[in-house]
């Protein structure tokens, strides 16, 4: 089959496409004929090893322990393991793979569910882990009907889904977004759109029932400015941490604080899991959540595709398609 590799940690620019053998399945796994991948924000960091606590963690210490990229994935089961007993040969499928920017991808059945047909394979292969992420920030903020909640970067992957979701549970959804991205934001559903370059959502002027902010930088202090009395804030990751060690500042300053005010302040990690991504395929298919695709890539660009998605412009996502 053919795969993008990478025999070293770098940019872009270290990742080949290559013939290889195709996988075979473990105890409680199967083979997935790749039909399309999706890329989050995570494929960047384990494409740089970076930040180098990753490496520690299992990624690799030299080089990557895992010389395909890829996790987000959609496709057809070709094969199955020992043990396997939810899915069987045929079925097509949506989740979480090893190596999926490739023809063939090796993924735990518990990390997979059945494409709803109402998806293409495109879209349902950017669900996976941005959707779960939303999903679960959401369920951390015990978002539900009535809620009054602010999506910061609802125009990226989590975003949207966080948006899309929020909506569906019957929550009024504001999102920020930059001017160019919020009509995207507003189709998604979103009641109003804050341009981040013009407008401060945390002036004071309104407060919410719940923050979700999706990888930003924003101080802790600063998105308490938005909450309610009684608010939740919920962290999604974040980009401003060194090369060592990621950026978990603000999460544990919201540890520290979150005991000593009448605000809850809480971050996530997500959790993959069949359960979380059935719950998305019930919401995609009554209509709630719809995958927002910029673009696809075939697999040899899967280079360009990445240095696309570092520049920021992305409006939704992003897809390969082997």
């Amino acid at each position: 089959m053919k795969a993008i590799t990478q025999d070293t940690y770098g940019s872009a620019d270290v990742l080949r496409l290559r013939d290889m053998e195709q996988p075979t399945p473990g105890d409680h796994e199967v083979v997935v004929k790749v039909e399309a991948a999706g890329i989050a924000r995570g494929v960047i960091h384990v494409m740089t090893g970076e930040p180098y606590l990753m490496r520690i963690m299992g990624f690799g210490v030299r080089k990557p322990k895992s010389p395909v990229l890829g996790q987000d994935v959609a496709g057809t089961i070709t094969a199955t393991g020992p043990g396997v007993t939810r899915l069987k040969v045929g079925d097509e499928v949506f989740g979480i793979s090893r190596g999926s920017f490739a023809e063939y991808a090796v993924a735990p059945e518990d990390k997979l569910t059945h494409k709803p047909e109402n998806l293409t394979f495109t879209q349902a292969a950017v669900v996976p882990i941005s959707g779960l992420t939303a999903l679960r920030a959401l369920d951390a903020a015990g978002v539900k009907a009535g809620s009054d909640v602010l999506v910061i970067g609802a125009s990226g992957g989590v975003g949207t889904y966080a948006v899309q979701v929020a909506v569906a549970l019957g929550a009024t959804v504001t999102g920020v977004a930059s001017a160019a991205k919020a009509d995207l934001v507003t189709s998604l559903g979103a009641h109003r759109v804050i341009d981040y370059t013009s407008e401060d959502f945390a002036d004071g002027s309104h407060r919410y029932d719940a923050v979700i902010d999706t990888g930003g930088m924003t101080s802790v202090a600063r998105l308490r400015r938005a909450l309610q009395a009684t608010g939740t804030l919920v962290i999604v990751g974040g980009e401003g941490g060194s090369k060592w060690s990621p950026g978990l500042g603000r999460q544990l300053k919201a540890a520290v604080i979150s005991p000593f005010v009448s605000q809850r302040l809480t971050s996530i990690l997500n959790k993959e899991h069949y359960n979380g991504l059935d719950r998305l395929a019930e919401l995609a298919i009554e209509g709630q959540v719809v995958p927002a695709i910029e673009r696809t890539y075939p697999l040899a660009d899967v280079s360009d595709a990445i240095r696309h998605l570092e520049a920021g412009k992305v409006r939704g996502q992003i897809v390969i398609v082997p």
